[in-house]
């Protein structure tokens, strides 16, 4: 597919529960077992070594921390579930990102021998793009025992580094955790799996405070300033981008409780499913092949979003889509939740936009698709 954030990644959001382990030693501290489960599956668990306390920035209640692991592949393989154990409900999620050779010296020095870094944003290495280092599994809450597709799966080349990127929301608590991830995978050579890809659609939110509320950050360059100050200045940065990517006027932009964006597709193939994400005011989310056409079709239509409980939605029959065809992503919220929620209430009003922070807003449709129908 692939004109949005990150096009081409491979991903699989799956997950599965698995059975004991085998135990082995991987690189930085960090564990990775693996147990056979018949003569093709094989489950690896990667998980660090001892717990670790989130801490927020100064002025923040979010902490964005990476470790580098190595799952210690012997073969190229292709993973078909995935489960991620959180540990703990300061887990706002979690990511995978697959680290190729030429990135893995640059991950290594940022990992500062098994501690970790920061890493606020969309991407987990600073001189990486996002389709460089791309997603390899993901998790959000509610999500359980999901499956990749039938006959799909994602490649991850023998020898690869993985980071895994896990957002605390310390407005939940700040207690030491030990987060999991674990991978179901079979060889790739002589699968006649079809890969899986994925595509990234967000949309820029610009949410004003509701007409009854006031403070200095209701401004929205204020709430700019702080966002950068509370999550990096590539935050601030990635709100004008993502304005610009989607028609806005970076400085102005339209102002409401909904926000959509267009995105191009290149190739073509066939969806097999798709996945709604935004934060804690996220109230609805549709989806729209070809918006405005007479082939307009549509992929996903939610009103009652729930963050705690968000989920995959499979596409019976796979809907295909050929080049030149575009994807619409709209998204709806209700401001009034940020003096409403138990979380939120007790933080200063803000103009609400794109940002990292759990009190900050997405608008994300996640697409996944293959080239080719899998066989029967």
């Amino acid at each position: 597919m692939g004109r949005g954030v990150g096009a081409g990644a491979r991903v699989v959001g799956a997950v599965v529960a698995f059975g004991a382990l085998v135990t082995g030693c991987a690189s930085s501290g960090r564990t990775a077992s693996a147990k056979t489960l018949n003569s093709d599956v094989q489950v690896t668990t990667m998980a660090a070594s001892e717990a670790y306390t989130p801490k927020a920035p100064t002025g923040g209640t979010d902490d964005y921390h990476c470790t580098l692991i190595d799952p210690k592949l012997a073969a190229d393989s292709m993973i078909v579930a995935s489960q991620f154990i959180p540990g703990s409900i300061e887990v706002h999620h979690a990511i995978l990102f697959v680290i190729p050779p030429k990135y893995a010296a640059e991950a290594q020095s940022l990992d500062d021998g098994g501690k970790g870094w920061t890493c606020f944003g969309e991407t987990v290495l600073p001189d990486a793009s996002l389709s460089g280092t791309p997603w390899l599994s993901g998790w959000a809450p509610g999500q359980e025992l999901i499956e990749t597709p039938a006959g799909t799966g994602a490649f991850l080349a023998k020898g690869s580094l993985v980071v895994a990127q896990i957002h605390y929301n310390l407005l939940e608590g700040d207690k030491p955790v030990l987060p999991k991830f674990e991978l179901q995978t079979v060889p790739a050579a002589g699968s006649t799996l079809e890969r899986l890809n994925l595509d990234l659609m967000p949309a820029p939110p610009d949410i004003p405070c509701p007409s009854d509320v006031q403070g200095p950050l209701c401004d929205r360059s204020a709430e700019l300033t702080a966002l950068a100050a509370r999550t990096g200045q590539d935050q601030a940065g990635f709100v004008s981008w993502l304005e610009k990517q989607c028609g806005r006027d970076t400085q102005t932009p339209p102002e409401g409780d909904t926000t959509t964006c267009t995105w191009p597709i290149d190739g073509s193939g066939y969806i097999e499913r798709v996945v709604a994400h935004m934060h804690l005011l996220g109230v609805g989310m549709k989806i729209v092949l070809n918006p405005g056409t007479p082939q307009a079709k549509t992929l996903l239509d939610i009103d009652n979003y729930d963050f705690n409980n968000q989920r995959f939605y499979q596409l019976t029959p796979p809907v295909p889509f050929s080049d030149g065809s575009d994807i619409q992503v709209t998204c709806s919220y209700n401001p009034k939740l940020g003096q409403e929620l138990p979380l939120l209430r007790s933080l200063p009003p803000h103009f609400v936009t794109w940002g990292d922070g759990s009190s900050d807003e997405m608008c994300l449709g996640i697409i996944e698709s293959v080239a080719h129908l899998p066989a029967a």
